[in-house]
């Protein structure tokens, strides 16, 4: 039987699990008021799922994000894929996976034969990249630089999927393509920022070819660690000429990119 307030409203009761909330942001012990949720957790669910909603249809701020980028010395090009508007993005992966013309024919142009290409995608949380990427790109270039790896210019896609870095390495000849890319949002975590390292890229790979790095975020996977860890991926990949599930992660804890501290964290 519910407990009653004196003016017959139920109280919310509470959950055993509750000292269980400080390791995760997941929805657990959130209490119940009568066979219902607590008015504060319905009202926190719909936030968080229109905060989610939002990072999906948010406008790629591609301009500003290139200019960033210009003004960090790095050089980069805007290009998108073959979707043609959001919507049809959502709805038919496939054109997300391939550059549009006028993007090919501009990337065809660039030099070819860098170490790495990189990608920069909104994938389906532009929140995440505007968030994230300059910092996580400036602090990756400057640990690959170091090492005497060459860098293609940065392509910053629009609506693109993972696969789309396949074409664009094949185009510029890079020996590696690594893509960052916003993720699928979560309730906990609308600014979740994926990356995937894929070797010898080419149009048609499959995904068992590429390593995973997710949940790349404030309150995630910090960048510095993010970095930390794509650069074990990238020495491992070089020197095994393989990437995927035949590319273990066997990271030492105390790892140094390269053989050399990773910068501290840049940001903007």
């Amino acid at each position: 039987m519910n407990r009653m307030r004196n003016d017959s409203q139920p109280m919310v009761v509470g959950d055993p699990w509750e000292d269980l909330k400080r390791f995760t942001d997941a929805r657990i012990a959130i209490g119940r008021c009568g066979s219902s949720l607590p008015l504060k957790e319905s009202l926190s669910f719909k936030l968080d799922h229109a905060r989610a909603r939002d990072a999906v249809l948010q406008p790629f701020q591609r301009a500003e994000l290139a200019r960033q980028f210009t003004d960090a010395g790095i050089k980069c090009l805007e290009v998108e894929s073959s979707v043609i508007e959001r919507g049809e993005y959502l709805t038919r992966p496939d054109k997300g996976r391939r550059l549009s013309s006028r993007s090919r024919a501009l990337i065809e142009n660039e030099e070819k034969g860098c170490h790495i290409s990189l990608v920069v995608s909104d994938g389906l949380s532009s929140r995440a990249i505007h968030e994230t990427a300059i910092s996580f790109v400036r602090t990756f270039m400057k640990t690959v630089e170091s090492a005497g790896l060459t860098v293609a210019p940065v392509c910053l896609v629009e609506n693109g999927r993972v696969a789309i870095a396949d074409e664009i390495g094949s185009l510029l000849g890079s020996r590696l393509s690594i893509i960052l890319i916003g993720e699928r949002p979560g309730l906990s975590s609308p600014n979740s920022m994926g990356i995937y390292l894929t070797w010898n890229p080419r149009p048609g790979t499959t995904d068992e070819s590429r390593n995973c790095i997710s949940n790349v975020r404030h309150g995630g996977l910090s960048v510095q660690e993010g970095v930390r860890k794509l650069a074990y991926l990238v020495e491992e990949a070089f020197r095994l000429q393989l990437s995927g599930v035949l590319l273990k992660d066997k990271m030492a804890a105390g790892y140094l990119p390269f053989g050399r501290a990773i910068p501290l964290e840049l940001s903007d």
